[in-house]
């Protein structure tokens, strides 16, 4: 029987990224993500509900990560679920759940704070005569 691990998360960065290196010389970057649910209680009352993550990755995409992805930034991330349990300094048992990230997708123009996206206008007179420079594009 095969089984399915996989997580497909869409949030904000909530830490800028940590690269390290492994003593075999393999990059690792870590990173939160948060992600929000909105919704009403029996009561009428709107909530909101956040979730995080921590978020793995390694190699070539653990480079990209830590160059490109800053706190606050909009990202997908796609990988695996991996739970980790420990026993702390103080004797106690401690748990972990982390996504081990085989994609990451910058959702957010390069060098865009969320602040700035919000109050740029839809469109502008270049997009509108389709004079879109190269490093507009998002691939």
């Amino acid at each position: 029987m095969v089984g399915l691990n996989r997580i497909q998360v869409i949030g904000n960065v909530g830490t800028d990224p940590e690269m390290r290196y492994t003593p075999a010389g393999n990059p690792v970057t870590n990173f939160s993500i948060a992600t929000n649910r909105n919704y009403t209680t029996s009561q009428g009352e709107r909530r909101e509900e956040t979730e995080w993550f921590r978020v793995v990755t390694w190699n070539k995409l653990a480079e990209t990560c830590n160059q490109f992805l800053a706190k606050g930034q909009r990202a997908y991330v796609e990988g695996r679920l991996r739970s980790s349990v420990w026993e702390g300094q103080d004797g106690q048992k401690r748990f972990r759940n982390e996504i081990v990230a085989n994609t990451v997708i910058f959702l957010d123009r390069p060098g865009q704070a969320p602040e700035e996206e919000a109050s740029r206008p839809v469109g502008t007179a270049a997009e509108a005569k389709g004079e879109v420079e190269p490093d507009d594009l998002p691939f």
